[in-house]
């Protein structure tokens, strides 16, 4: 079993930064690949961007440019540097991985371990 702890959220102006980190937990060589995804009230859940054991990663084009993910293996976090924060990244945003029992293809990231999210609000 694989747990991931959310840390980093809050309160910031727009075009500001911040830096989300999780922590992961347990089962930690099963992970295959990490990611964050995020809920805006009233949209769907929307995957931001993930980054596999092979460094490979993928954002969203509404982050590009914008966001940078990263792991440290050594530390077994995954990280997300937000700059250029607008409102409309205003979310709760969830840590996640591709653990043992789901199949990575290397494309198709559909993680099936969570973390309990850390909310960001961005402020006009």
């Amino acid at each position: 079993q694989v747990q991931l702890v959310e840390s980093g959220g809050g309160l910031v102006q727009a075009g500001g930064s911040l830096t989300l980190s999780c922590a992961a937990s347990g089962d930690i060589f099963s992970i295959k690949a990490m990611g964050w995804s995020r809920d805006v009230p009233g949209k769907q859940r929307e995957l931001v961007a993930f980054i596999d054991n092979g460094g490979t990663v993928m954002y969203v084009d509404s982050v590009k440019g914008r966001f940078t993910i990263s792991r440290d293996n050594a530390q077994h976090t995954v990280s997300l540097q937000m700059n250029s924060l607008k409102p409309e990244d205003t979310a709760l945003y969830y840590c996640n991985a591709v653990g043992a029992r789901r199949v990575w293809d290397g494309v198709t990231y559909e993680p099936n371990i969570w973390g309990h999210g850390t909310q960001v609000t961005v402020s006009p």
